[in-house]
């Protein structure tokens, strides 16, 4: 009985061998020709709905952004930034892409009254100074002011004018926060804008922005300052850059602190603070954590806020506002990068030579 079982075992296993090998040839044959499709030419990092980001137009922005690498830095450290930097060169691409679709482009005149904006504080020789500290040409700049202006179109058009804070919500968030609107002692409400040159993976801001070294979070405060010298929002460049887990998402708000509070922190702090008028912002401050720059929002006195406060209104107002607008922002860029075609052959070539000597 076993022998006469013996053969039909061994054809029912050939045959199970011989499918194996089939669909063994055959899925290599469709990777095969996946790797084929996704062979892309030398210069191209990525590919964004059939439009290429170059190796060139990558390492135009990393020089821009990070003009001076750490001591020390390793290779690794060095990829890890470039893969960011083409992440947010990625997002940028596919909201172009759609803002070119909305016919949002912005015109020469736009880019040219930002130009002059921020050529405002510097004389011609300081402005130079600071493009080429940037590894930028004014062409450059001009390029990527057009960008910028044609982005924010977009996103005022698609988010910014759709978000509206009712009187019934600034109601619901008093009768809510009642407490914090009590003080016990005068006090400042402020905003921060916190760079640090550590790596922390809690910060989460709208650029995915981290500086990685001291020299970066050096470089990068000093450019906030600048553009908040040039008349630039603060709470949007805190949701854009700020590295402060805390607050970033609510504009830097930091809500109302008590004058105690900074005394004992930094008494020199507490001085610079109260010296500063209301929307004032402080020069770049070096502390234990990093940089920072403060902004006063408000100053108040010891006491309990009514909600009839015009001053208090605008305070959850604007609260508001920079939570909806920062959450729908964030979604907003989500469902963009979903939908969007993306080849990021950077990232796969890193994957790729995972572990492979060098």
């Amino acid at each position: 009985m076993a022998e006469r079982l013996l053969p039909d075992f061994r054809l029912q296993w050939e045959f199970r061998m011989k499918c194996s090998l089939l669909l063994c040839a055959a899925a290599f044959g469709m990777v095969f020709s996946v790797s084929c499709k996704r062979s892309p030419a030398a210069n191209v990092a990525a590919v964004v709905n059939n439009r290429t980001i170059t190796y060139g137009e990558l390492e135009k922005t990393y020089q821009s952004q990070y003009p001076q690498q750490a001591e020390g830095s390793s290779e690794d450290q060095v990829m890890s930034q470039k893969l960011d930097t083409l992440s947010n060169l990625i997002t940028s691409e596919i909201l172009l892409q759609r803002a070119e679709k909305l016919g949002l482009m912005a015109v020469d005149a736009d880019v040219e009254a930002e130009l002059n904006k921020m050529k405002t504080p510097y004389t011609k020789e300081e402005f130079e100074r600071q493009l080429a500290a940037r590894k930028m040409t004014l062409d450059d700049l001009k390029s990527q002011l057009r960008r910028d202006l044609t982005i924010q179109k977009l996103i005022n058009k698609e988010i910014t004018s759709h978000i509206t804070i009712t009187d019934a919500d600034v109601a619901n968030f008093y009768n809510g926060n009642k407490a914090s609107f009590n003080l016990a002692e005068p006090g400042v409400h402020m905003a921060q804008i916190l760079v640090t040159p550590f790596a922390d993976p809690n910060v989460r801001n709208l650029k995915n922005s981290k500086a990685q070294s001291e020299n970066d979070a050096k470089t990068k405060i000093v450019d906030i300052e600048n553009r908040l010298k040039r008349g630039e929002d603060f709470s949007g460049l805190a949701q854009n850059y700020s590295e402060d887990p805390a607050t970033a998402a609510n504009g830097g708000d930091m809500g109302f602190v008590p004058e105690s509070a900074l005394e004992k922190a930094n008494p020199e702090l507490r001085k610079m603070v109260v010296a500063l008028p209301p929307n004032g912002f402080s020069p770049v401050i070096h502390t234990q954590e990093g940089y920072r720059i403060l902004k006063v929002i408000s100053k108040e006195p010891a006491g309990q806020r009514e909600l009839n406060d015009p001053r208090v209104q605008q305070s959850i107002r604007d609260t508001l506002l920079n939570r909806k607008d920062s959450l729908l922002k964030a979604a907003y860029y989500e469902v963009a990068r979903n939908s969007a075609k993306v080849e990021n052959y950077l990232a796969l070539g890193v994957v790729n030579n995972a572990g492979k000597a060098k």
